[in-house]
């Protein structure tokens, strides 16, 4: 008797066990980091440079493997850090700056990050990124959007729908006339996607 005991008492451990595995599996992801405000030291992944010297909308990706997000002076470089195989995979969540809410082109300001996932697009438009390259215009709101889009061109595309060449290729050439600040003037030195070097132009 003491046997089937032991035996009955075995199966139960092991199912509760079992139950206590699917749970586990069951169980929800990890929320995503929420987004960082950049501190006035943080650099660009690709460039080195500060990000305070840059107008426009940034970017910001954060890895399982690192603890302070990898920063990005232009959203066209955190689309081109998604494309490109050889960077890490361990991507956890990525913010760039709503435009629509931005006070301003040159700073857009803190609590403006949204989602790069979730935003619309704006490309081939009039205004530069941080490094004198075409960007991509990120908002949250479609309205905002189309009214962007009314005054400086481009179109409005989803994060998947965006061009390879438009973030890998070499920096074209882009009619900034419509307002003052949106060049830094920067020379593009090792940026990712700005120079030509025969493997998509990226340097690192």
């Amino acid at each position: 008797m003491r046997f089937l005991g032991f035996i009955a008492s075995f199966f139960v451990v092991a199912l509760a066990g079992l139950g206590l595995s699917a749970c586990e599996g069951d169980a929800p992801p990890a929320a995503p980091p929420p987004a960082a405000e950049a501190p006035l030291e943080a650099t660009g992944h690709y460039c080195g440079m500060l990000l305070s010297e840059h107008a426009g909308p940034k970017g910001q990706i954060h890895l399982a493997s690192r603890g302070e997000p990898l920063w990005f002076t232009s959203v066209r470089d955190t689309i081109a850090f998604l494309r490109l195989p050889e960077e890490p995979r361990d991507i956890t969540a990525i913010y760039v700056n709503d435009m629509g809410r931005a006070q301003q082109w040159d700073q857009p300001g803190p609590g403006t990050w949204i989602r790069l996932e979730e935003a619309l697009l704006v490309i081939e438009s009039d205004r530069v990124g941080g490094m004198g390259a075409p960007e991509a215009v990120p908002f949250s709101d479609r309205a905002a959007a189309e009214a962007y889009v009314g005054e400086h061109g481009g179109r409005i595309l989803r994060l998947a729908e965006i061009p390879d060449d438009y973030v890998l290729g070499p920096a074209g050439t882009v009619d900034s006339r419509h307002g003052a600040g949106q060049d830094t003037g920067h020379e593009d030195r090792g940026h990712a996607g700005h120079a030509d070097d025969g493997q998509h132009g990226h340097r690192h």
